[in-house]
C-alpha cells in the first residue's frame, strides 16, 4: 500500500451535502466505476458520512473494458467514471458522457484546477471532465544490470544496447506502444497516421522476434518482474514505482526509472459522468468533494501520483514533489499527451496492432 496519508482536521462543511444530495439520489447510492485500488477508502467513508450516500464501487482494468461496458448499457448503470485523457473524445463522440454542469454553471472548486488542465486538447471546453490525477510513463530497470543507462527507448528496442537481458513491453495499449516505437525511430511519441504507425508496427514485430523479449505485461507486473529478476527492463508508471519504493525500499530500491529522451506519455485520468447516469447530482457532489484541496491532497498521497489541483500542491507529501512522481523540468518537456484518434484512423491503428501482435 502507498504511504499512510497524513490525518486531516474535520472538514468545515461536514453535513452540508446531506439533505440536497441524498434527496436527489433516488436510492441513496453513488455508483463509481473506477480503476482497481485507485481511491482512498477513507475518502469514501468521509464522503458517505457527510453526504448520507452509499458509494458503490466497481472496477475495470483498461479503457477498452470501460468503453465496452458503457456501450453495453453501463452509461445508465454508473454515476461516475474515471477514463484516461485520450479516451475522452471517443466517449463524447459516442454520446456516452454528459456535461458536468448546466450551461453557464460551474462546479464548486473548479477554480482550484491548474490552468494547463482547464481546457485540454481532449476536452477543449472543459465541459465533460475534471482531472483526477496525472503521471508519466517511462522505463523501469534493474540498476545492478545498468548502473547508468542512457535514458532512451533503445534499452527496449535496440539489440545493441540490450541484446541479452530479458525485457517486456506494455500490455494492451496499441497507441502507447506505437508511440514508443515512433519516438525511438525519431517520429515523435505523439505520432499519428499510416506511415509512422506502419513503421512502428514493424518495430514491434522485429522486437517480438528477439530472444530476450518475454512478452507484453502490464505496468504493475513489470515492476514486480524487474524486482524479482524475471525481466531487467519494462514499462511502468512513475507513481506505481514510487509507492512500491516507499512500501518496501529493500526490495524496490534497486529499481531505476527514467523518462526516455525521445519522449513519452504524460497521462491524465479524469472524472466524467455517463450520459444516462442514475444520480448525476450525486456525481457532481462527489466531484466537488474531490476538488477540495485537502481531499485532493489525500487522494494524491494515497496513490503516489501528482494532483492537478493547484490549491492542493502545498499539502501533498514531500515524496510527491520530486522524481519520479514529479518529473524535473527537463523531463516534463519530453512528455506528451497521447493524441485522440477515431474513425478510420482508429480502425487502422487496431488493424496494425493486431498484425504486430500476431506475426
Amino acid at each position: 500500500m502507498p504511504m499512510t496519508p497524513r490525518r486531516w482536521a474535520p472538514l468545515a462543511g461536514l453535513g452540508l451535502l446531506t439533505l440536497s444530495v441524498a434527496a436527489a439520489a433516488a436510492d441513496g447510492k453513488l455508483r463509481l466505476f473506477n480503476w482497481s485500488d485507485y481511491m482512498d477508502p477513507a475518502i469514501i467513508e468521509d464522503f458517505e458520512e457527510e453526504s448520507g450516500l452509499e458509494v458503490v464501487q466497481n472496477y475495470y482494468n483498461s479503457n477498452a473494458e470501460l468503453f465496452s461496458k458503457l456501450t453495453a448499457g453501463g452509461d445508465a448503470q454508473y454515476d461516475l467514471i474515471v477514463p484516461s485523457d485520450y479516451f475522452v473524445p471517443r466517449l463524447i463522440d459516442a454520446g456516452l458522457v454528459r456535461p458536468l454542469a448546466a450551461e453557464g454553471e460551474a462546479l464548486e472548486g473548479h477554480d482550484n484546477i491548474l490552468d494547463e488542465f482547464r481546457a485540454p486538447s481532449y476536452d477543449p471546453e472543459g465541459a465533460y471532465t475534471v482531472p483526477y490525477l496525472w503521471g508519466a510513463t517511462g522505463i523501469v530497470y534493474n540498476t545492478e544490470t545498468w548502473p547508468d543507462p542512457a535514458p532512451s527507448w533503445g534499452l527496449l528496442y535496440d539489440p545493441e544496447v540490450n541484446g541479452d537481458y530479458p525485457f517486456a513491453l506494455l500490455k494492451g495499449d496499441a497507441q502507447f506502444t506505437f508511440g514508443t516505437a515512433c519516438a525511438f525511430q525519431g517520429a515523435g511519441f505523439d505520432c499519428v497516421g499510416q506511415e509512422p504507425w506502419v513503421a512502428a508496427a514493424r518495430q514491434v514485430i522485429e522486437t517480438r522476434g528477439r530472444d530476450n523479449f518475454v512478452g507484453f505485461v502490464d505496468a504493475t507486473a513489470a515492476i514486480e518482474q524487474v524486482a524479482n529478476g524475471v525481466i531487467h527492463a519494462g514499462i511502468a508508471y512513475n507513481g506505481d514505482l514510487a509507492g512500491k519504493r516507499a512500501e518496501d525500499p529493500e526490495t524496490y530500491g534497486k529499481l531505476g526509472f527514467f523518462i526516455p529522451e525521445e519522449g513519452s506519455q504524460r497521462w491524465v485520468d479524469v472524472l466524467a459522468i455517463p450520459a444516462r447516469a442514475p444520480n448525476p447530482e450525486a456525481a457532481q457532489a462527489f466531484i466537488e468533494y474531490l476538488l477540495r484541496p485537502e481531499v485532493a491532497a489525500r487522494l494524491a498521497n494515497y496513490n503516489f501520483y501528482t494532483t492537478p489541483n493547484e490549491a492542493a500542491l502545498s499539502l501533498v507529501n514531500d515524496a510527491l514533489r520530486e522524481p519520479p512522481v514529479m518529473p524535473d523540468a527537463a523531463a516534463r518537456e519530453r512528455l506528451h499527451f497521447t493524441p485522440s484518434v477515431s474513425g478510420e484512423q482508429l480502425e487502422l491503428l487496431q488493424e496494425l496492432w493486431n498484425e504486430a501482435r500476431s506475426r
